[in-house]
């Protein structure tokens, strides 16, 4: 793709790294299901492929729709969300260091940092991350990373990514974003001065239930052929009919982020007006703490509503009772979902300063007719 000249976002989507194929001519990237290569002598390698572990066509395709779509100079595509955070970690921090990390994280992403990096001698602070004095008074000689989701999982908090790029970069750390609830069609990281962007590409980019994976995309080159090093070295890449399928999913990702945001909109304005709902999380409503800095920062205000009920029997009831939001883990599907993250996605935070309020809820808001979906939150919230 020639980066001098300006294309939209749905343009590089859709052609970004999916040139025609020169043999036949194919306008969907093959899916090169192949382990190892035909070197023209050794050490002569064809393109550079000579190990799919190391590289792979497919995948290749996928990493430079990624850095296009972010505004990166290098994208890289992994099994899943969790394995590019735990490549990125292991990149970046050594024992002894330090890492910021939103007092809402998501679950795994507590998990990783509580029972994997901190045994291995990473400490870690939660830190409510919209309010950036509490960042910078966080801050130590040895923070590498100040670690940011926004909007957050489940909680929807926002975090202002230009200033705290700007606290990062005073302590000599890197700001990484986990973009994965806005995706990089509402929202645009690296634009606003972070460092890395981490997504789950399960969720909204692959878009339709059907495959796991990740993805980190960098501002600098030479930070890029280190994660590129540690990836091949650490060997949890996406496979490549996986890296096939999350490619055809960012193909529809602006079209689809209109649609689910546009019902999570109407899902709102019914939820706020219903007297058995207690609070409402949604980043696009003004009363919302981070309305500002959302709407300064991202085009609309994401497929994701959480709402609490005032007591868990009632919020475990809600979850029992839709017949079109199935209840289920994940999010960003086509099909809507629900879930109680207490007792699902953030179990595992349980106790911990990130413990989630038991009578929260969370739907990931689908792309289905909105009136259907407003009859089935209304039967069960009656």
């Amino acid at each position: 793709m020639d980066n001098e000249v300006h294309q939209g976002f749905e343009t590089l989507a859709i052609h970004a790294g999916q040139e025609p194929d020169p043999t036949t001519g194919a306008v969907v990237p093959p899916i090169y299901q192949v382990s190892t290569y035909k070197q023209d002598g050794i050490g002569g390698l064809r393109g550079g492929y000579e190990y799919s572990r190391s590289a792979n066509p497919t995948r290749t395709a996928l990493e430079v729709c990624l850095a296009e779509v972010e505004g990166g100079v290098r994208g890289l595509a992994f099994a899943s969300g969790l394995a590019a955070e735990d490549t990125l970690l292991r990149t970046v921090c050594k024992p002894g260091d330090h890492v910021i990390i939103p007092n809402d994280a998501y679950g795994g992403t507590y998990r990783l940092f509580a029972k994997v990096a901190e045994p291995w001698g990473v400490a870690f602070d939660p830190v409510p991350l919209g309010d950036v004095d509490a960042v910078r008074a966080a801050v130590r000689p040895e923070t590498k990373l100040i670690w940011v989701e926004t909007p957050t999982n489940p909680l929807l908090g926002v975090a202002d990514i230009a200033a705290l790029a700007a606290v990062a970069h005073d302590a000599g750390a890197l700001l990484v974003v986990d973009n994965t609830f806005a995706s990089p069609y509402l929202q645009r990281p690296l634009t606003l001065g972070a460092d890395v962007v981490v997504h789950s590409t399960t969720k909204y980019i692959g878009g339709h239930s059907d495959v796991v994976g990740g993805a980190l995309i960098v501002a600098d080159a030479d930070l890029g052929e280190r994660l590129t090093y540690h990836q091949n070295a650490m060997g949890a890449v996406a496979g490549p009919f996986d890296a096939w399928l999350t490619l055809r999913g960012i193909k529809t990702l602006g079209v689809r982020m209109d649609r689910h945001c546009s019902n999570a909109e109407k899902v709102v304005e019914m939820l706020t007006r219903h007297p058995a709902v207690r609070e409402v999380l949604y980043p696009g409503l003004p009363e919302h703490p981070g309305h500002e800095v959302a709407a300064k920062q991202m085009r609309k205000f994401g497929g994701m509503v959480s709402f609490r009920m005032g007591s868990e029997e009632a919020a475990v009831a809600v979850c029992e009772r839709t017949r079109l939001f199935i209840l289920g883990e994940s999010l960003g599907g086509v099909e809507s979902l629900i879930e109680h993250p207490g007792r699902m996605t953030h179990a595992s935070a349980a106790g911990s300063p990130l413990e989630v309020p038991a009578d929260l809820v969370r739907l990931s808001v689908g792309i289905e007719d909105i009136d259907d979906l407003l009859r089935d939150l209304e039967q069960a919230l009656a």
